[in-house]
Parts: structure tokens; C-alpha cells; sequence
């Protein structure tokens, strides 16, 4: 995908590189598009475990952290995982990935993130402007993970946990320094 994208990959390509012969691969996987959704679906499994410690995180962790400036574990162990998956991660989300992967991701991580940090009284809403407020946050957290991958995942994990949970409480007009 990195190379040349996965529209323009094919079977015989994708078996070269793996050094598998056609046999193997049609016994696993119908065909390439196949392979692509089970690699992804084996991505957003493994982060269903962190989807469920979001929901128990709560705002006084959050207050907790942002106060002494410490990483929260959670964002830590789940900027590890991505790390971990860089290399797939940047592909699939890259030019020549899979739009529909990007979508996945947000929906799996990024909007129950933005879920866990609002006030109980808002968690229960169903008006469209804290739907609108959850997506806009969810999409810009989303855009955050993709510039760290696209940039090489140059920070840490726990500095980038730390810009994660500084980026949801900076206030307009405060300085945007970490």
C-alpha cells in the first residue's frame, strides 16, 4: 500500500511479497479486499479493550492529570498500541489506504473518548448539539493520531497523552504551549 496503493496491489503481488503461493492465499482469503477488512477488523478488536476502560474513566482522573501535568495510563498504554501498529496504521490511513479505515478508527477510539470526558449530565443527551460537539472532537482527535503516524510518531506515548488531554481543556486565548 505504501508503494503503490491498494487499489493497484493484486494477489500475485501481495503473495510475492509474503512468499506464499495463490493456493495459500485463496484458501484464507476470498481476495485482497478480504485480507485488507481482516487485518483492520484485527485492529479495532485490540482496541475494544481500551474502548471499555474509556467508558469507565472518569472526570476526576481526567481533573487529576491535567492538574499534575502526568499522562493518563490509559492514553499511554493506547498511544503504545498505535505505535505498535505503525507501520500498518500508516499505511491503511496513508493516500493509498483504505478510506474506510480513517472512519473505523474514530467511531472506535476517538468518539468514546470525547464520550468519557463529558460531564454525566450530557452523556445522557440526545440534542444535536452535543452530537455536533462529540463528532467535532472526535474528528480532531482522530486528525491528531493521523499526524503523529504521518510524522513518524516522533513523541513518546506518554508526551502524546499528554497533548491529548491538554488539546480537550485549552482555552481560547491561553498560550497552546504542552
Amino acid at each position: 500500500m505504501e508503494e503503490r496503493g491498494f487499489d493497484n496491489l493484486s494477489v500475485n503481488d501481495l503473495c510475492e511479497r509474503a512468499d506464499l503461493t495463490r493456493a495459500t492465499f485463496y484458501n484464507h482469503f476470498h481476495d485482497k479486499d478480504e485480507l485488507l477488512l481482516t487485518l483492520e477488523d484485527e485492529v479495532i478488536a485490540d482496541l475494544e479493550i481500551f474502548r471499555v476502560d474509556l467508558a469507565h474513566l472518569s472526570l476526576l482522573d481526567l481533573a487529576v492529570a491535567v492538574r499534575t501535568g502526568q499522562p493518563l495510563p490509559l492514553l499511554v498504554a493506547l498511544f503504545d498500541y498505535l505505535r505498535e501498529q505503525g507501520d500498518f496504521l500508516h499505511a491503511v490511513l496513508g493516500p493509498g489506504g483504505d478510506i474506510r479505515f480513517g472512519p473505523r478508527l474514530r467511531d472506535c477510539v476517538c468518539t468514546d473518548l470525547v464520550w468519557s470526558i463529558l460531564h454525566d449530565r450530557y452523556r445522557e443527551s440526545t440534542t444535536s448539539f452535543v452530537g455536533y460537539y462529540v463528532s467535532f472532537y472526535a474528528g480532531a482527535y482522530l486528525g491528531v493520531i493521523m499526524r503523529w503516524i504521518e510524522t513518524g510518531m516522533q513523541e513518546s506515548s506518554e508526551d502524546m497523552a499528554r497533548i491529548a488531554l491538554r488539546l480537550f481543556f485549552i482555552q481560547p486565548g491561553e498560550s497552546i504551549v504542552l
